[in-house]
């Protein structure tokens, strides 16, 4: 009963939220800076089509952030564990930003 207890003592929604918007902004700025870098859009595409890797991509990197907090409550239970599970929950942000990139650019400039 003592584990259930310390376990939702770590996991709570304000400091998971939290991780999931530094996620978002980061996917956020680094999109903007990649679509900022565009001069000529190709005229088939659509009149809007940066919104779409606007929406996408920091959507997928707060999934990536929400999932490095969760991979980060087990830093709690050793080194090696705790060191582990951040370079678990690291590639995974990684994976997540990439794929979001993928999808949001899907049929634009990822064609």
């Amino acid at each position: 009963m003592q584990d259930k207890a310390r376990i939702e003592q770590h996991w709570k929604f304000e400091s998971m939220a939290k991780f999931a918007l530094i996620g978002a902004v980061i996917g956020l700025v680094l999109i903007s800076i990649f679509l900022m870098g565009v001069k000529h859009a190709d005229p088939s595409w659509p009149k809007y089509w940066q919104l779409k890797p606007l929406v996408i991509v920091p959507l997928a990197a707060a999934a990536g952030g929400a999932f490095f907090y969760f991979m980060n409550g087990f830093s709690r239970r050793g080194f090696w564990v705790g060191l582990l599970a951040r370079i678990v929950g690291l590639i995974c942000f990684i994976i997540a930003l990439w794929l979001g990139t993928v999808l949001g650019l899907d049929g634009t400039l990822w064609d």
